[in-house]
């Protein structure tokens, strides 16, 4: 028998004569199945010794272990630097498919039988060079949609309202991508202070939805009907077009430090699950107190059938991986590309086709790997988030403030580009994340609106949260009836969305962007389940200005698929599905060194053409603009365009297309930092 077949069927599994639990433990004396009773969540009805095999498997059968039976396990061993044994504790089971809380930060495993009825369901399969990103949280996106009915808002059913899954579709994105929806706890330090932990990454088991995002009536039925709740949810996105990829902690658990709470991993092999020198001392890479150890093959066996039910079971589309070095990382705790865990992952069998998005960095030695992770991931580029904040917003406060700028139009065009300087030429561009926000961090409102963060209300003294925004105020901090300064906060957001939509990768919005939704600053609102976080559906005129522009970009971009390459070209090559890009000056000349490298420099003409496999020849131009006084572009002449018909202008705040088709070597006015997309006829 192979390491691997040793490890199957872990969990309960069940069968006609009730249910069999395995658990793996290689430190463990002895271990034991506890049943409880049926109404009374602290009477232990039975208990039965579980026997270990040869591969440090325990086992235990019981004709009670049925659908909606509650359990636990009891685990014995030696003292040790690195054991963390707790027999006295009634453990969760890692491979729980249900839990039930039963006390004050106490819960119980829950057997499930799992059986849903999918019917004609079926994952919609979206291309990488089609896919649109939109981040979102369960809870925050429905809480105070009006067309939601109450009992269903912040829930499962709420996000799967046709409220939600049509406005979804209507305004143009393909794939929803939820904040951790893996059972989760708050840190004890947040419920010392009264506080809640509203993202969810600090996971407490791999396999079992978050409850508490369930309507009422599910969670009072039971962990069956939660988990029934959430399949009903992805077989309506499913059914309505829209892909389901889930944010997935898997690099560390709500377990905390050695002196945390003992809910599950460390009661029943600390020494294997958790990264430790040998004098038993965490080596946290996390930043959350412990970090799973994925150079052993147990817990990354764990992650795998986690990802496996996941994307069978409950067909989730794609997995996003928070801190995904951490993933990666050997013996010696250094990051390996060619990590077995990452190459299982990618090319497990039970996962092709699933959409794989990396975090590429964590907090240990050599943590930022932006770029480096294998073809066939797609990745979070910090890179591009960070080069686009600052070009239509620091360059602009530094211009305003000193005269001049950071940089010049090059850095911008090689991330408008696809970032080739940052991926290998295999990965192409859709290797590529781009954003511009994400959860963490400042919405696109508020980069336009804050130098800095103001976060007093997570109770930190606001010491938490990053300083290093890459944001500008253009004139007063926060909320201002200035008309000057809001106009330009207004158009800065239109450029940051255009740049974003229009450039080559696979671009993620943060749910709320799309209509410039505030956090009053806050740029860490992980605590922060309230108003503040929930999307506010009641927009003002400019809001709805901002999301009519957000909904015509994103038609633009799916209908333009020059804006889509699936490859890098190579020069002189004509290379399938990577467009032609050709770059231009204000007058209408191709750009020269001097222009691509000079920080005075900032106006630029990118011409771009399709090499179709799958979609019609297309040829659009756009023309960037990044200095505040007006200008005047020449359109350049290139083979084949005969004329130019304007798409969209960010200097207005509404959509306005052109009707006039204007010629090559005809001149247009151009408002000052703005950008216009022209159809290449």
């Amino acid at each position: 028998m192979t390491a691997a077949d040793s490890l199957r069927n872990l969990g309960v599994r069940l069968t006609s004569t009730g249910g069999e639990l395995r658990v793996w433990s290689e430190s463990a004396d002895a271990m034991e199945l506890c049943i409880f009773d049926e109404t009374d969540p602290n009477w232990v009805v039975k208990t039965v010794a579980m026997t270990r095999d040869a591969a440090n498997v325990w086992s235990g059968k019981s004709r009670t272990l049925s659908p909606g039976r509650r359990y636990g396990i009891r685990v014995y061993g030696a003292a040790g630097p690195k054991n963390a044994f707790h027999p006295e504790k009634t453990l969760l089971e890692p491979y729980a498919r249900g839990l039930v809380r039963v006390g004050t930060n106490q819960w119980q495993s829950v057997v499930v039988d799992g059986e849903f009825d999918w019917a004609e369901s079926a994952k919609p399969a979206i291309p990488l060079d089609h896919t649109v990103v939109y981040e979102a949280h369960v809870r925050g996106l429905s809480m105070q949609n009006q067309d939601v009915p109450t009992e269903l808002r912040g829930t499962y059913a709420g996000l799967a309202h046709p409220a939600v899954t049509g406005y979804l579709k209507d305004l143009g994105v393909t794939s929803i991508e939820l904040l951790p929806v893996h059972a989760f706890v708050s840190e004890q330090r947040l419920i010392k202070q009264g506080r809640t932990n509203y993202w969810g990454y600090n996971t407490l088991n791999f396999f079992a939805p978050h409850a508490d995002y369930a309507t009422k009536s599910a969670q009072q039925a039971g962990p069956e009907a939660v988990l029934r709740e959430f399949k009903g949810m992805v077989k309506m996105l499913h059914e309505a077009g829209l892909e389901v990829i889930l944010d997935v902690v898997y690099n560390h658990t709500a377990e905390e430090g050695p002196n945390g709470p003992v809910y599950s991993f460390r009661g029943i092999d600390n020494a294997a699950y958790y990264r430790q020198d040998e004098t038993g001392a965490y080596i946290d890479v996390t930043g959350c107190g412990n970090t799973l150890d994925f150079s052993r093959e147990e817990p990354s066996r764990l992650l795998l059938d986690s990802l496996r039910y996941w994307a069978n079971e409950v067909q989730i589309d794609g997995f996003r991986f928070d801190l995904a070095v951490a993933l990666g990382r050997d013996e010696s705790v250094t990051y390996q590309r060619d990590h077995p865990l990452l190459v299982a992952i990618q090319n497990d069998p039970e996962l092709q086709g699933v959409k794989l998005i990396a975090e590429p960095w964590d907090v240990g030695l050599g943590g930022w790997q932006t770029g480096n992770f294998r073809d066939g991931w797609s990745e979070w580029n910090d890179r591009y988030r960070d080069r686009m904040r600052d070009f239509w917003l620091t360059d602009i406060q530094s211009a305003r403030e000193t005269g001049s700028v950071g940089s010049g139009i090059g850095r911008f065009a090689t991330r408008l580009a696809g970032s080739a300087n940052t991926f290998a030429q295999e990965r192409g561009p859709l290797a590529s994340l781009n954003f511009i926000t994400a959860h963490d961090g400042f919405t696109l409102a508020d980069l336009t609106a804050y130098n800095v963060k103001h976060n007093l209300g997570n109770g930190e003294s606001n010491r938490d949260g990053t300083s290093n925004n890459n944001s500008y105020n253009h004139g007063v901090e926060g909320p201002t009836r200035d008309v000057g300064i809001l106009t330009a906060r207004r158009k800065a957001m239109r450029n940051l969305l255009g740049t974003l939509l229009l450039s080559a990768g696979i671009p993620m919005i943060t749910a709320g962007d799309e209509f410039g939704r505030s956090q009053r600053g806050n740029n860490n609102a992980y605590c922060q389940d309230s108003e503040l976080t929930w999307l506010d559906w009641s927009l003002d005129d400019w809001q709805k200005d901002l999301h009519r522009v957000s909904r015509n970009l994103l038609k633009l971009r799916r209908e333009n698929p020059a804006l889509r390459p699936v490859r890098y070209g190579i020069f002189g090559e004509s290379t399938p599905s990577a467009s032609q890009m050709d770059w231009y000056d204000t007058d209408g000349s191709s750009m020269s060194g001097d222009d691509w490298n000079s920080p005075t420099q900032r106006t630029l003409q990118y011409l771009v053409a399709s090499t179709p496999e799958h979609e019609a020849f297309n040829r659009v131009l756009l023309i960037v603009h990044a200095i505040e006084s007006d200008t005047v572009v020449t359109l350049p002449s290139h083979e084949g365009v005969t004329s130019y018909s304007l798409l969209w202008d960010s200097s207005l705040d509404d959509v306005h297309e052109g009707t006039e088709l204007l010629q090559p070597g005809d001149t247009v006015a151009v408002g000052g930092t703005s950008m216009q997309l022209f159809r290449a006829n």
